[in-house]
């Protein structure tokens, strides 16, 4: 075989293809127009003697050839980004890029603020835009290149092209207001089921962490209402009878900011949070996306230290 004969350009777009499985997409991405794209899509077919992508009722579907050349393209494809970045110098944090960072507000009012200041000095041009999870790991996004990080607590069964690092440890505390009726004499087991609470859901089950716990023991609580953030159940406990069980360090801020609320140990045992950041095989070597890594977790290491959480 002929290396010269082969068009190596075609492997980007089949990768392309692959992952965004629409031609409109896949035609964005590449900053072509459909009839370009089409053309090439017609050469790549023409190369490999194969359809490769046949039109469906979304987008396009892979054929079983596609699926079987996929894994070994992605290498290939990974393998050239990795050595351009390398021969292009380490000026990588001065040019412009947009990383998007998939978490909650929980992370994001807990990371950001030590985050931001290091991201504006020493990568000027990098701009952050953050999702929201709602409460699952955004496992296409990540594979398609749209979400370079997720950080949360609660992703389980990662497959083997993620990679998963450790932030920090999170225990939970009880947030109250000072003018709770119920608590003047502090706060056990039979008090904190004798009152009513406010919880955190990102994926409306109002079944949480305590609320399994609690069954556990032949135990309910009484929950009355069920918000989408981490953040506004804060507020909505000032001056109520209401408790809210919340991770540690959101609490210390809670506390700092408002005088009226106050901090109880949680009279249940329950397994602290670790808040993992994850990340696909794809970004795993590139430059830019190793340091805002390098730089989040030295941001969370600081924030736990604070807090008084093992890291």
């Amino acid at each position: 075989m002929n290396i010269t004969r082969k068009d190596l350009n075609l492997l980007h777009l089949f990768h392309v293809l692959y992952q965004e499985r629409n031609l409109t997409l896949a035609a964005q991405r590449m900053a072509l127009s459909q009839p370009a794209l089409s053309h090439k899509l017609n050469k790549l077919r023409h190369q490999f003697g194969d359809s490769l992508f046949v039109r469906a009722p979304r987008g396009l579907t892979p054929t079983p050839r596609a699926h079987e050349l996929a894994a070994e393209v992605e290498r290939l494809i990974m393998g050239l980004e990795s050595f351009y970045e390398r021969c292009e110098g380490q000026d990588f944090l001065l040019r412009p890029a947009r990383l998007h960072l998939y978490s909650t507000d929980y992370v994001e009012q807990t990371l950001l603020p030590g985050l931001l200041p290091i991201l504006r000095n020493q990568a000027p041009n990098l701009t952050l835009v953050t999702h929201n999870t709602r409460g699952q790991l955004p496992r296409e996004a990540l594979e398609k290149g749209t979400c370079d990080l997720a950080v949360a607590g609660f992703f389980t069964d990662l497959a083997d092209s993620f990679h998963q690092q450790r932030l920090l440890s999170d225990d939970f505390v009880v947030l109250a207001s000072r003018s709770h009726p119920r608590l003047g004499n502090g706060l056990d087991l039979n008090t904190f089921l004798a009152c009513d609470h406010l919880l955190t859901t990102l994926t409306g089950d109002l079944d949480g962490l305590v609320d399994r716990a609690l069954r556990a023991q032949g135990k309910h609580r009484r929950v009355v209402a069920g918000l989408s953030s981490f953040i506004t159940p804060m507020r909505m406990i000032q001056g109520t009878d209401l408790l809210l069980t919340c991770l540690r360090s959101l609490a210390i801020e809670a506390v700092k900011r408002d005088d009226d609320l106050l901090m109880y140990p949680l009279p249940l045992v329950l397994p602290a949070i670790e808040v993992m950041q994850i990340w696909h095989e794809r970004t795993h070597a590139d430059p830019l996306r190793q340091w805002f890594r390098q730089q989040l977790w030295a941001v969370a290491q600081e924030v736990a230290a604070r807090s008084g959480n093992k890291i």
